[in-house]
């Protein structure tokens, strides 16, 4: 195994931070694509763009984390074959992914035109974004093939120990994003269509050049193109491990465009405001999402070495970093969110809206500093059935009731519905710690 892949032996704090470091930076850029679609869009459009590009992009999101966890079984597999010492299998392990990925990129990419239509409407678009929304949707998803791309490789990386490609090739496709929405929104006036176009674009430079990277690079297992093929066995594991993460990522996403609907039905002032805390909310929870990511590959790799003590003081490490930026993170969410809600928006409304909205998730960016670190360490342990389950129960008997409560009583408030959040939050944390007492 190389150097920078091993986790199950020396410290454990430094190389942590040192694989977590790339993982926030490149979740941090990737996070940049839709809030430079937002932030351009918001400056030369008006709040009927920013809703469209918000809704469209809360609708991809639902396809983006459904790979996402579905890789993370690749990531968590990869890790624990590695650990164990096992290179033939490992590099099984990416055959099997690279066939399953690939067949999957087709069948949702047909699936994503056939609800644009009705999906909008569920989400209760503002009429004046419905045309916007469309667009931005079906543009992003005839570049599908792209997202899954990425999150393959990315997966690959990570299972290595690798976290520094993913944040070369964003950081490249980042600049290309923010470029193409310059001269497509800004220049052209395509609004709500540009930034989608120059979003899918930013993603295919990222595969291209992260297929350059893996061309070139010495991997810790035998693998060759004409090795691709459909491993049953690995990809039965693949699924296994990243449905219940998949699964669970989807259905939370979906109980928040749940929640975006019900703000929806409140107005387009709402709705926009909405769509503008979201991307903010998206930057104040990446330090504990980074940990949460980096504690799968090192779990994983000492779950099968089985040094399992070693895997519960890394958790323990990452809870410790998350809490001490998430205490400034929260400050600067609760206290000045209007600031930075005005760099996504114009209108003195919608920007009050989302400073309100964010002021719930401040709370919230404290307590998931001990969540995601939970979910990090039980999905490299390959608990991850677990974890869906937890998440379910926060979604679905926790956020979406509170939320709806809350847009029912005399002037409602993007704050009292944001509450759900942190409410969510308290109730998965208990179900961790019982877990993790059980088990201990």
């Amino acid at each position: 195994m190389t150097k920078e892949s091993n986790f199950t032996e020396g410290r454990i704090a430094v190389p942590l931070i040192r694989f977590a470091l790339p993982v926030l930076l490149a979740m941090c850029l990737q996070s940049l694509y839709g809030a430079v679609d937002l932030l351009i869009v918001g400056q030369f459009g008006g709040s009927a763009d920013v809703s469209a590009v918000a809704t469209g992009s809360q609708m991809m999101q639902v396809v983006t984390v459904l790979f996402t966890g579905l890789a993370m079984g690749t990531t968590i597999l990869l890790g624990q074959m590695i650990g164990c010492g096992k290179r033939k299998e490992a590099g099984d392990v990416i055959s099997g992914s690279v066939c399953l990925f690939a067949v999957l990129a087709v069948i949702v990419t047909a699936l994503m035109f056939l609800v644009a239509v009705p999906f909008s409407k569920i989400m209760n678009t503002p009429e004046e974004a419905v045309s916007g929304t469309l667009s931005y949707f079906r543009i992003c998803s005839g570049g599908i093939i792209f997202i899954v791309a990425y999150n393959v490789l990315g997966s690959i990386f990570r299972g290595i120990g690798d976290s520094k490609t993913p944040l070369v090739t964003v950081a490249i496709a980042c600049v290309f994003n923010i470029a193409g929405d310059l001269f497509l929104v800004a220049v052209l006036d395509l609004k709500a269509a540009g930034a989608a176009i120059a979003t899918i674009m930013a993603q295919a430079i990222s595969v291209v050049i992260s297929m350059l990277f893996i061309r070139k690079k010495e991997l810790p297992f035998p693998f060759a193109k004409e090795n691709i093929r459909f491993h049953g066995q690995f990809i039965r594991e693949t699924v296994k491990l990243g449905a219940p993460i998949a699964l669970q990522d989807c259905l939370v996403t979906l109980s928040f465009l749940v929640i975006n609907s019900i703000v929806n039905s409140l107005g387009l002032v709402f709705s926009a405001g909405v769509g503008v805390a979201e991307k903010l909310c998206a930057f104040i929870m990446l330090v504990p999402s980074s940990f949460s990511q980096s504690l799968s590959a090192f779990v994983a790799q000492n779950a099968g070495a089985g040094k399992y003590d070693r895997a519960r003081r890394a958790m323990g490490c990452g809870m410790l970093f998350s809490i001490v930026a998430g205490i400034l993170l929260a400050w600067a969410a609760y206290f000045h969110g209007d600031f930075f809600a005005g760099l996504f928006a114009k209108e003195a409304k919608v920007i009050s809206a989302a400073a309100d909205y964010m002021k719930a998730y401040a709370i919230d960016t404290l307590l998931v500093s001990f969540l995601f670190c939970f979910l990090g360490y039980f999905n490299g342990c390959g608990k991850t059935t677990f974890v869906m389950a937890q998440g379910l129960v926060g979604a679905f008997l926790i956020r979406i009731p509170v939320s709806w409560l809350m847009s029912r009583v005399e002037n409602p408030t993007l704050f009292g519905i944001g509450l759900a959040a942190p409410f969510s939050t308290v109730i998965q944390i208990l179900l961790c710690i019982l877990l993790f007492q059980w088990d201990h």
